[in-house]
């Protein structure tokens, strides 16, 4: 018997600033690089304008709000693809709101608004089965199970004509589920096996 422990998943970035505080809270730069090996690409970030941030730099709060909307949208992908539906387009303009006057100072709301375009696979069901994968793919979202903020989501649907030129993917028989092994009844005795 072997032990299985689940994967523990980790993460890791760095951060480098320079500059100087010496000269007071006005004066010193916000800016600074961010990187998460082993992804090449790195950032340029800044606090937020009403922290004296500079407005052409990605701040915190922006990555948070982004890190929510994309984690929905990868959850939501992955899902669609097992259940064999053809997302062609996806779309979200998210926002978050951080009050001031509750403390402690955090983004409370976070409101996503996925714009989703899908091929028809001439079943009726495909609305409301594309809502039910938008709330499951919420329930999944690692990054939306990390935070406390409240987040709304409110998706349109598009549903386009399948190309004339293109076959309907395969339909599964139960596309979120595996079909689940019928057990014996009760008093009965296993069928023998056959080779």
């Amino acid at each position: 018997m072997t032990d299985h422990h689940p994967a523990v998943h980790t993460y890791a970035g760095a951060l480098h600033w320079r500059g100087s505080t010496g000269a007071g809270y006005e004066a010193y730069t916000r800016a600074h690089d961010a990187t998460a090996p082993p992804a090449r690409a790195g950032l340029r970030l800044s606090s937020d304008p009403a922290f004296r941030g500079d407005p052409a730099l990605l701040n915190p709060e922006q990555l948070l709000v982004i890190a929510a909307a994309s984690c929905q949208l990868l959850s939501f992908l992955a899902l669609a693809a097992r259940g064999r539906i053809d997302v062609v387009a996806y779309d979200d303009d998210p926002t978050a709101e951080m009050p001031e006057d509750d403390p402690p100072v955090r983004i409370t709301r976070i409101d996503l608004r996925p714009r989703i375009t899908v091929v028809d696979d001439g079943r009726p069901s495909l609305p409301v089965r594309i809502d039910r994968l938008v709330g499951l793919a919420h329930e999944e979202c690692f990054v939306a199970n990390s935070l406390r903020s409240h987040i709304a989501i409110a998706h349109e649907l598009t549903i386009v004509p399948l190309a004339p030129d293109a076959s309907p993917a395969p339909i599964p028989p139960t596309p979120d589920v595996p079909p689940a092994p019928i057990p014996p009844a009760p008093d009965a005795s296993p069928a023998p096996r056959t080779p």
